[in-house]
């Protein structure tokens, strides 16, 4: 395989969008990552609607560490995957948790490198204070000038620890709560949907399920994708959970 797969193709119809993406998962392959987001956006221009597309911008984007162009990339895909229902949406749901990761692993290194950093100043800052109230008493009174050291001292241990329990308690894994998990995939739900019945399920695997058995999984009723409606409000309570406990993604 080679970068120019289908350059002819592009030149003889510059119009057709397919050959965009064509090309664009060929480069993708080859790990032309920049090639491949330009080939992708060339595709969107004619057709704003290509799942496609943005399901290889999400990629590449992930592969140059664009965290949140990935993750936007992959719901703009998800988003046009669930709406046609189409037999990629499982993938693509896998898609948008790995870029839920990622992002929050991203996130969360950095959070704890400027609290690395925090910290680091404020004992400083503290160390400097004390050694210039030491310096500022007599060489002579060493009781007082024991007694400013063990004062500090003592400040900057309690700062140790303050930030110690707050590394310690960010660090604490949370259990995953029942209501965010798909009673199929065993996994995190993305996005929910709930049947007749009221059961949520995740829309992936709950349309994988129907197009093998198109009963319900609970009352194995007959059931049909149209039947189905998006629950907000539990997407909505799985999202903020996401957010704040990424980690949940490798459950």
């Amino acid at each position: 395989m080679t970068d120019g797969l289908h350059p002819h193709s592009i030149i003889a119809d510059d119009t057709n969008p397919a050959l965009y993406t064509n090309r664009a998962m060929a480069r993708l392959k080859l790990q032309y990552y920049d090639e491949a987001i330009t080939d992708c956006q060339a595709c969107l221009r004619l057709n704003k609607s290509s799942m496609k597309a943005y399901h290889i911008l999400s990629q590449a984007h992930q592969a140059l560490r664009n965290f949140d162009d990935a993750l936007d990339n992959a719901l703009k895909a998800h988003a046009i995957a669930a709406e046609t229902n189409d037999k990629s949406l499982s993938p693509i749901t896998s898609q948008v948790l790995t870029c839920k990761k990622e992002r929050w692993d991203h996130l969360e290194k950095r959070r704890i490198r400027e609290g690395q950093e925090l910290e680091n100043e404020a004992i400083a800052l503290m160390e400097r204070e004390r050694d210039a109230m030491v310096e500022s008493c007599s060489a002579d009174d060493e009781i007082e000038r024991k007694q400013i050291q063990e004062e500090w001292d003592g400040k900057i241990s309690r700062l140790r620890e303050t930030f110690e329990r707050a590394r310690a308690d960010s660090e604490k894994r949370r259990e995953v709560p029942d209501w965010a998990i798909d009673d199929i995939s065993f996994g995190i739900m993305v996005d929910p949907v709930v049947t007749k019945t009221g059961k949520s399920y995740e829309r992936a695997s709950l349309m994988e399920h129907l197009r093998k058995h198109p009963s319900d999984p609970l009352t194995r009723e007959p059931l049909q994708p149209s039947e189905l409606r998006p629950n907000l409000g539990l997407r909505q309570a799985c999202d903020e959970f996401l957010a704040q406990n990424g980690w949940a993604v490798d459950w």
